[in-house]
């Protein structure tokens, strides 16, 4: 600090130098003042030329104490100097000379404690020579007047160094926060590294994991389909009768158990796609309430089997949506699934689509199970993951519906909550952005007037087409004209 001090000065204590010598050639000889000068000038260039030999000295080469012990040295010839101009024109008898000498002390007092006062030896050695060299001079004089000044130069001394302490401390503590700061950097690099690091390599293993999972379900999906196969065949009696019925019945029970491990293993797989960035949507025009009554079809046989009610609330007039129908079907197919296996017997489940308040489309899937604890919640929209009283109660489960289905929704771009009461049911609320809904068309004006009966010129009218089966399908463009 105190060589750039220094270095960002370099004219200040030269032109200081240069005023006071000309300022004593009133009471002076010229060639005195001349000399003064010149001595001033080349102890700071001798001192000026060793900072910038410490500033070029790579960090690592530098010792402290013998950089300190030259720095000292360099200041204590330039102190010494700065102490002659005291004995300039000394044999004179004009008062101002005096009063003179004793404000330049205070002047280079000021400057020095303010370059100087970061090494304090520095600033002993730049400014006692001086001090005692016009206390002496005042005291020379032999007159009241000038020993009260010499005792106000040892004063001002005094108190400059007092101030210069304070500079001193100040500049230590700044020394010492900025040190504590860099270690706190340089310990939360560190610690960013190894994080960096153990990210990394928790990607790396989610990924293998993605990748394990989905090859060994396809592995497995192999002999399962021959299994479900031979099981079905057995089961049906398409070969022939069974004598023993107990046969049979296994033959289900196979069946059913692969049934189920096909279904656990299509959600690995769904997840694991998802997961690795390999699901694509294969968007298409859809409706959200065409999907629920499908849906309900589907399920209503087994909802009917363990004595439940499902209610379908599905608003009127609902434009198509832009979606993934089998991704969106998937959704409504997960969420019905644990309602039915969560609801008991003679609950209620209620589906619910229509509008949001944001000016997308919903689906709500209510029901009056045991509910899910609040802080549950984030367990079971994890993979695998199930709540405590619903485990108890219920059929059982993989634990996968609920984050595929939150990846589902993500994919997307909407939003899913789940909003649960103990004991009071559970509501799984899907919401779809605004931007998929399909806005009907305006008519598009005739390009022309009618002529000679013939039909008006539309540009890109679309009319649904009818198909041999007399149901609507999907708007094909016409061009007329």
């Amino acid at each position: 600090m105190f060589v750039r001090n220094e270095l960002g000065a370099i004219a200040t204590i030269q032109l200081l130098a240069v005023i006071f010598s000309l300022a004593s050639m009133f009471w002076a000889p010229v060639g005195e003042a001349i000399a003064w000068l010149l001595l001033v000038i080349f102890a700071k260039v001798a001192l000026l030329e060793l900072c910038r030999r410490f500033v070029a000295t790579p960090r690592a080469e530098i010792d402290v104490k013998v950089w300190r012990r030259r720095l000292i040295m360099a200041e204590l010839i330039g102190g010494l100097v700065w102490a002659g101009f005291a004995l300039v024109g000394r044999g004179t008898l004009d008062s101002a000379s005096h009063v003179f000498i004793f404000a330049s002390l205070i002047v280079v007092l000021a400057i020095r404690m303010t370059f100087a006062s970061t090494v304090m030896p520095i600033l002993y050695v730049g400014t006692i020579p001086m001090t005692i060299a016009v206390v002496v001079r005042l005291l020379a004089l032999g007159h009241p007047f000038y020993w009260a000044m010499a005792s106000m130069a040892v004063g001002v001394h005094v108190y400059f160094v007092f101030l210069a302490k304070g500079l001193n401390s100040t500049a230590v503590a700044m020394l010492e926060f900025r040190a504590e700061k860099d270690a706190l950097i340089g310990e939360l690099e560190k610690e960013k590294a190894i994080s960096d690091e153990g990210r990394r390599r928790a990607e790396a293993a989610n990924v293998a994991k993605s990748r394990f999972l989905a090859t060994m379900s396809h592995e497995l999906r192999t002999p399962l389909n021959a299994i479900l196969g031979f099981s079905e065949v057995m089961k049906a009696e398409i070969l022939g009768p069974m004598q023993n019925t107990t046969y049979k019945e296994y033959a289900g029970n196979i069946h059913d158990s692969g049934r189920h491990l096909l279904h656990l293993i299509n959600e690995i797989l769904d997840l694991s796609r998802i997961e690795a960035g390999r699901y694509e949507l294969n968007e298409e025009a859809a409706r959200l309430n065409d999907i629920a009554e499908d849906c309900h079809r589907l399920l209503k046989l087994r909802a009917e089997s363990k004595g439940l009610n499902i209610v379908l609330d599905l608003e009127e007039g609902l434009p198509q949506i832009w979606v993934d129908e089998r991704a969106i079907r998937q959704i409504c197919l997960n969420l019905l699934s644990n309602a039915l296996k969560f609801t008991p017997k003679g609950g209620t489940i209620t589906v619910r689509v229509a509008r949001s308040p944001s000016g997308g489309q919903m689906v709500s899937v209510k029901d009056t199970g045991p509910g899910i604890p609040k802080e549950e919640i984030p367990k079971v929209m994890q993979a695998f993951g199930q709540g405590s009283l619903a485990h108890q109660t219920a059929e059982g489960g993989t634990g996968l519906g609920l984050p595929i289905v939150q990846n589902l929704v993500e994919l997307h771009g909407g939003t899913f909550e789940l909003l649960s009461e103990l004991r009071k049911g559970t509501e799984a609320l899907v919401e779809l952005p605004r931007k998929r809904v399909l806005q009907a068309m305006p008519p598009l004006q005739p390009l022309g007037r009618e002529r000679h009966g013939a039909p008006r010129a539309f540009v890109g009218e679309a009319t649904p087409a009818p198909s041999s089966d007399g149901m609507r399908r999907r708007p094909r463009l016409r061009i007329d004209g």
